[in-house]
């Protein structure tokens, strides 16, 4: 599943990076561009907190904390046997290096860059980027394998035995 992770991730950082590179190219800071109306619209900021744009300021702390993040999946990959996880930690690679590398090597200097932003969307709070979309979608993945009892080696955790005679789980179990 290394090379799951390893594809994923690269493909996010990848798309993450093109994407900004493309929105910093052609867009002035501040910029709106309507991409299906009010609906969904890029919108260039540049960020130095984290989400919601808390911790401003603290840029320098994201970075350590997505650096150390990065090394810990490389360092935790090879336990991996399960597609499922091994895509769960290929986002959630992925979007730490594509954030992280905004924060190394963007202004205002190394380590303490402002990350690119650039999506809005109607109703949503924030603006955020590819990186964090994937970030986001890690995590989703992590609680539907975990309620769904998959391990790192693909195999589902042993089950719960349906007590008898319960009114809710008999159907489904005659379903089966």
């Amino acid at each position: 599943m290394l090379v799951v992770l390893a594809i994923v991730a690269l493909g996010i950082y990848l798309l993450d990076q093109g994407a900004k590179y493309l929105i910093v190219s052609n867009l002035t800071l501040g910029q709106q561009v309507d991409i299906l109306g009010n609906v969904l619209q890029f919108h260039f900021v540049k960020n130095s907190g984290a989400a919601f744009s808390l911790g401003t300021g603290m840029t320098w702390v994201f970075s350590i904390v997505a650096a150390a993040v990065a090394v810990f999946i490389i360092l935790y990959a090879r336990r991996i046997h399960s597609f499922g996880w091994g895509v769960l930690f290929g986002l959630l690679l992925g979007g730490t290096l594509g954030n992280l590398t905004d924060r190394l090597f963007r202004q205002p200097r190394f380590g303490e860059g402002h990350v690119v932003d650039f999506i809005q969307v109607y109703g949503f709070p924030a603006i955020f980027n590819i990186a964090d979309s994937a970030i986001v979608i890690s995590m989703c993945l992590f609680i539907i394998l975990t309620i769904r009892g998959v391990g790192l080696d693909g195999r589902h955790g042993p089950r719960k035995p349906i007590p008898a005679g319960d009114p809710v789980a008999a159907p489904l179990e005659e379903q089966k």
